[in-house]
């Protein structure tokens, strides 16, 4: 029996899954605070996506200056390689953004969770994003894969234990519409973000050339 199973008690309309997960997550029982740690955790890896983020910046910026000069000076090998090194960096840009974005759309919701019982159609999505999200920073981040698998971790648990008070099984699958969709906004918003921020590569013919 789990802690929360040990400490719940049985509300009235038992029949009502709606107000049987609501109870769970307003009741006394540890899963709000729960909720909330998740949501906190969640921030400190967007905080840290954001730190990564200028650090990208600064050496996308760089290696910018150093494509421009030696696309000036009609120095095409040097000009190619520092261009190549770009693209990898503004392509770990985007990741990173995609990724920032995708997470802090499911805090906000997992933070409405906290006030509103809409508790599986909240939960699955954001654990499906976690996952795309952890594999996708496996390359540009493979230091927060960690956190996130404990993160998700912690809400599928956290789902098990809902169903077992509510009587209902959740299966969580690898990934969902409702994620997928969540990644493909994130993806749509990075583009326009990196198109705005990233200025367009010179080359040696004098046209520009946008990397991402």
């Amino acid at each position: 029996m789990s802690k929360f199973e040990k400490n719940w008690k049985p509300q009235q309309n038992q029949n009502d899954f709606a107000q049987k997960t609501r109870d769970t997550i307003r009741g006394p029982q540890p899963m709000r605070p729960q909720i909330q740690k998740a949501t906190s955790q969640l921030q400190q890896e967007i905080n840290r996506l954001d730190r990564s983020m200028d650090r990208l910046k600064h050496r996308e910026q760089a290696i910018f200056k150093k494509t421009v000069t030696a696309v000036q000076q009609h120095d095409e090998p040097t000009s190619k390689a520092y261009s190549n090194e770009l693209a990898e960096v503004r392509k770990m840009a985007k990741i990173v953004t995609q990724s920032k974005i995708a997470l802090e759309q499911i805090t906000t919701r997992l933070q409405t969770v906290t006030d509103m019982g809409d508790f599986t159609a909240t939960l699955a999505p954001a654990i499906g994003v976690i996952r795309n999200v952890r594999s996708s920073l496996g390359t540009a981040m493979p230091d927060a894969q960690s956190a996130l698998g404990d993160i998700g971790a912690s809400l599928s648990s956290l789902m098990t234990d809902v169903g077992g008070l509510t009587g209902t099984n959740f299966f969580t699958p690898e990934s969902s519409e409702e994620a997928e969709k969540i990644m493909a906004e994130a993806a749509a918003v990075a583009e326009k973000r990196m198109s705005d921020s990233f200025p367009e590569v010179p080359s040696a013919s004098g046209e520009s050339v946008y990397s991402s």
